[in-house]
């Protein structure tokens, strides 16, 4: 298993009039901690689609606990479970600033080949870069 945390400021246009955090900006949040998880790897989506491969996101489920606030700062953990094959997945886990677990999420993602638009296996570095986390 591999687990990156990294954390968010909640910016004021990121909430609603109750000033908790929109609910569609929870996306958004995980797609800030999968770039900062993949860039501590030593890759990035840019590298990949570079190199002909991109990620779009297949399926995004999404628990509310508690609401985010204007102002906290909230640490997000991400997690790969199982090793990737033509799909990723990654597990969320949101905290506020009272260690309160406020939010869980999971997407799986589709490696696909960007010349002919089918799903294919991870690129061979990306698989490198992950595999002494998955003996």
């Amino acid at each position: 298993m591999f687990t990156f945390k990294c954390n968010i400021r909640v910016r004021y246009g990121e909430t609603d009039q109750m000033g908790y955090v929109y609910y569609g900006n929870y996306a958004e949040y995980y797609e800030v901690a999968r770039v900062e998880m993949l860039r501590s790897l030593g890759t990035s989506y840019k590298y990949m689609e570079d190199n002909g491969v991109m990620m779009p996101v297949l399926d995004l489920h999404c628990k509310y606990i508690k609401p985010g606030r204007y102002d906290e700062n909230l640490s997000i953990t991400v997690s790969i479970k199982e090793k990737p094959g033509i799909r990723i997945k990654f597990y969320y886990e949101i905290h506020n600033e009272q260690a309160e677990l406020i939010n869980l999420g999971e997407t799986t993602l589709v490696f696909v080949d960007m010349k002919s638009g089918r799903p294919c296996p991870p690129p061979d570095d990306f698989n490198a870069r992950l595999a002494p986390y998955f003996p």
